[in-house]
């Protein structure tokens, strides 16, 4: 009998606490009474414990289990972070303990916030949702981030993507404990996707802090109202009374990156709009954002999404009206 404790705290979101335990008791029963089970529990240092949105938990003391399950929490605009995080003080010190006896964390989406205050991803891989990648990396500099992972696993610690991705850890955690067999039966019994490797299909870079300022925001403008023309470096820093040396130092001193780099990143942005809103070919989308072969464009796609055009049509499709 597998023994996993979710750790519920002030806060956090009740569907990531009851999430994980919900698809193993779907799993306890797709595998049937010869097959060892899982001995959930929602444990807390608190006595009383009130989720996001008012949802009073009913919760047991801390005990040992095998796998902590930590949730993420509303992370608003607004949220003082430093202030969240101090609040739980309580959560971060059974999250130390937990992993000082040699047990096995698991942090869904920006529970990972809680595994970097507690220490624990220092020198490690991890990940979170893409949404706030940049700012754990930021407050644990000391990680590898990885953002475009929607399960990462490094030394006994286990992060995940955003929400739905505690259905991928418990599918893995499934798989390893009752097998291949019961891991996909049980995925489509809850109509839930087996075959996730990566959450770079769902990023929307609207909702990504912009970087840059006045200047490389016009160039970027430029360049998104002409992404079917053919890239011209020279052209570009023309247009704006500049060297090509000048607008490239400029542009990847305010970003990051080149010009080119933002083009392709755009030009795939809009055909991901594309395929999802319209019915238009694969080959006439790659022309309408400047890939005359569609073979390259394919290419770039899957580079930047990691799926072809066809699957991300077949994914991501939205009703065309």
């Amino acid at each position: 009998m597998l023994r996993v404790g979710v750790l519920a705290y002030p806060g956090c979101f009740a569907s990531e606490v009851f999430g994980v335990p919900d698809l193993l008791t779907m799993a306890t029963h797709v595998a049937g009474p010869d097959n060892a089970g899982y001995e959930v529990s929602i444990i807390s240092p608190r006595r009383r414990v009130v989720a996001s949105g008012g949802t009073a938990l009913a919760v047991s003391s801390l005990r040992e289990v095998d796998i902590l399950v930590v949730p993420g929490f509303e992370f608003s605009p607004r949220l003082d972070v430093d202030a969240k995080l101090a609040s739980l003080s309580p959560e971060i010190a059974a999250i130390r303990s937990h992993t000082a006896a040699g047990n096995v964390v698991v942090s869904i989406c920006v529970g990972a916030f809680l595994l970097a205050e507690a220490g624990l991803l220092h020198r490690r891989r991890a990940t979170t949702s893409w949404l706030f990648a940049d700012e754990l990396a930021r407050r644990c500099p000391g990680a590898d981030v990885r953002p475009e992972r929607i399960v990462v696993t490094d030394r006994g610690v286990t992060t995940t993507a955003a929400f739905t991705a505690m259905y991928d850890f418990a599918l893995e955690l499934i798989r390893e404990h009752s097998g291949a067999r019961v891991a996909r039966t049980t995925a489509r019994v809850a109509l839930v996707d087996d075959a996730r490797s990566s959450q770079v299909p769902y990023v929307d870079a609207r909702l990504l802090p912009q970087p840059g300022n006045e200047f490389s925001r016009r160039v970027m403008r430029r360049l998104d109202q002409n992404l079917a023309a053919r890239y011209n470096l020279a052209a570009l820093a023309a247009a704006f009374n500049v060297s090509t040396r000048t607008l490239l130092r400029r542009f990847a001193d305010e970003t990051g990156q080149s010009p080119l780099d933002y083009l392709r990143s755009s030009r795939v942005r809009r055909a991901r709009h594309l395929l999802e809103t319209t019915e238009r070919t694969v080959a006439g989308i790659s022309a309408a954002v400047g890939y005359r072969d569609a073979g390259t464009f394919a290419a770039l796609f899957a580079q930047h999404t990691g799926c072809r055009p066809s699957d991300y049509r077949a994914a991501f499709r939205r009703g065309v009206r």
